[in-house]
């Protein structure tokens, strides 16, 4: 039988899975048997097993238990979580324990919680620190306000409380950003896009009520008592998301976990427990109540994730993203021009994941979802030709004007879909180049229209060949090389970053001895078309090209 140090009436199965002079020890709560306890996680002991309330099969019980290593296996993935979670937890502890010993004095509880224990479980915990607590959203600001160097009640009426704490770990400044939850359980009414809050009184109440076993476990502070009634330790290690209930009623209170199947799929690199696959593909249709803000925001983190192929296909294949990202699946059935891919829906996987490659300052949404978005245009544009070929002219033109009605629905900002439906629109403007045949001002112009985006073109342009035709692929490459090399020797000689007209408005007003008006905006288009054309003017040549187009206006 196990107890608990210090003293004290443990409050469940435990396990001590490690502790240091600088952590106190972390204990294990089972709350189940181990589902992988033959495959070197944990087994419990059959003897005690046998007397627990529930017996073998049963749901937790709160009559301790003994946990022990499974012997046969000395390299387990709980010892490898193990050592990944005491290391983490070693980093945080100077905040995690003074705020639990706050909570303690005031009377109230304290746990890690969710994420916060999934990624220190995984070795990869952040700064930012999810806690949940007995006590209500006052008594936390109470707590929190004298300690944090920042609070912010943003989330207040969802019983979040938002705080910042800066403190010296070592010999590294760190900046913390924390939240605080009282328990909690939601639902939603089935016509309203609104979670309905209610506190609760316990932490298995709140847990219950997480989205998936591996963020329904916490981390009772400051004794580091680890709770997990829900078999997340197992499923972390064998990289499965399953609910803590039933997929259905999971999904039935709040819709958006749909989606975020998908894209902790796709962050974590997890498989989905087939029952749940099943219940996405047979409530699909209930993520229709949720807001497009929170919608958009989940697709971003599944897009900005290092397996996005892993969750926009669950989304496809579930029925998902008919509702949300329609564009999408509808590429699964058009075959592309080149006739190399299964299907264009699979070219827009590969170019993502090629854009993805390029990327050299992190993830870029606005490239990435240019690469998911740059060929939506093609299911509308489709043609049969009389010899047998398929084409879809101007799909980028319908795909640009696509992309800015399906992100304007998903909220995105003004800007996001102004720089992505662009290069959308642009994405095949390099393949007017040939082989070398542009121009002098073909290339001003192609620097001009990119603007700002010029960088992310490049490399969208680069992704966009998926040919297994490793001597076309070569000749492309070669080609777009040329074109970078005529860029970068152009915007040498002649800045093309800021493309101007050689005159300026004043200078046009004097020249012409004209007011402000109409005029003055077509002279001065006149003359960037002949800045674009020509490469730069002196004044003086400037000065006659003006003049002789407004004696042309006049007659």
């Amino acid at each position: 039988m196990v107890t608990r140090s210090g003293g004290g009436e443990c409050r469940g199965p435990v396990h001590k899975i490690g502790g240091s002079a600088a952590l106190p020890s972390m204990w294990l709560y089972k709350g189940s048997t181990s589902r992988a306890s033959g495959a070197g996680l944990v087994r419990v002991s059959p003897e005690v097993t046998a007397s627990a309330p529930g017996g073998a099969s049963g749901r937790p019980s709160h009559v301790p238990f003994s946990v022990v290593p499974n012997a046969n296996e000395q390299t387990s993935a709980l010892s490898q979580v193990q050592d990944q979670a005491v290391n983490e937890l070693l980093r945080v502890a100077p905040v995690a324990d003074d705020l639990a010993r706050r909570f303690q004095e005031a009377g109230f509880s304290l746990a890690l919680v969710g994420g916060s224990v999934r990624d220190a479980l995984l070795g990869r915990l952040g700064n930012d620190l999810d806690f949940t607590t007995d006590a209500r959203p006052q008594d936390v600001l109470k707590i929190v306000r004298p300690w944090a160097d920042a609070v912010w009640e943003v989330g207040i009426a969802f019983g979040t409380v938002g705080a910042q704490k800066d403190v010296r770990v070592g010999d590294v400044d760190r900046s913390f950003q924390i939240e605080v939850t009282t328990y909690r359980s939601e639902a939603y009414d089935r016509t309203s896009r609104k979670p309905e809050v209610a506190y609760g009184d316990s932490i298995e109440e709140d847990l219950v009520r997480r989205d998936f076993t591996v963020n329904a476990m916490a981390l009772a502070l400051p004794a580091k008592e680890f709770i997990d009634p829900h078999g997340g330790l197992d499923d972390l290690a064998a990289r499965v998301l399953r609910t803590p209930g039933t997929p259905e009623a999971s999904f039935s209170d709040d819709p958006l976990r749909m989606m975020r199947a998908a894209r902790f799929a796709a962050q974590l690199d997890f498989e989905v427990a087939p029952e749940v696959v099943t219940a996405l593909r047979e409530m699909a249709g209930r993520i229709d109540i949720v807001s497009a803000e929170r919608v958009r925001d989940e697709l971003n983190k599944l897009v900005l994730s290092a397996h996005p192929r892993k969750g926009l296909t669950l989304l496809v294949d579930t029925g998902l993203a008919d509702h949300v990202l329609p564009e999408l699946p509808a590429l699964r059935l058009e075959s592309d021009e080149h006739h190399r891919h299964k299907d264009v829906y699979e070219h827009t996987l590969i170019v993502l994941e090629q854009a993805m490659a390029l990327e050299d300052t992190g993830p870029d949404l606005t490239l990435r979802l240019a690469a998911l978005l740059h060929d939506i245009g093609k299911p509308r544009t489709r043609r049969f030709e009389g010899d047998g070929r398929v084409s879809f002219h101007h799909h980028e033109v319908v795909g640009a004007k696509m992309t800015k009605k399906r992100m304007t629905v998903l909220k995105y900002s003004n800007e996001l879909v102004k720089d992505v439906s662009r290069l959308v629109e642009l994405h095949l403007r390099f393949h007017g180049y040939g082989t070398g045949e542009w121009t002098d001002s073909a290339v001003r112009r192609y620097v001009r229209d990119a603007g700002p985006l010029l960088d992310r073109l490049h490399k969208l342009t680069r992704s966009d060949c998926t040919t297994r035709n490793r001597r076309r692929a070569a000749a492309l490459s070669r080609a777009y090389d040329g074109l970078e090399e005529r860029i970068a020797k152009l915007q040498e000689q002649e800045e093309l970053d800021s493309i101007r007209p050689d005159l300026d408005g004043n200078q046009i007003m004097e020249i012409l001895g004209v007011k402000p008006g109409p005029a003055v905006g077509q002279a001065y288009k006149h003359m960037l078309e002949l800045r674009l054309e020509n490469g730069p003017m002196d004044h003086d040549a400037a000065v006659a090209a003006l003049k002789e187009w407004w004696a042309e206006q006049q007659g």
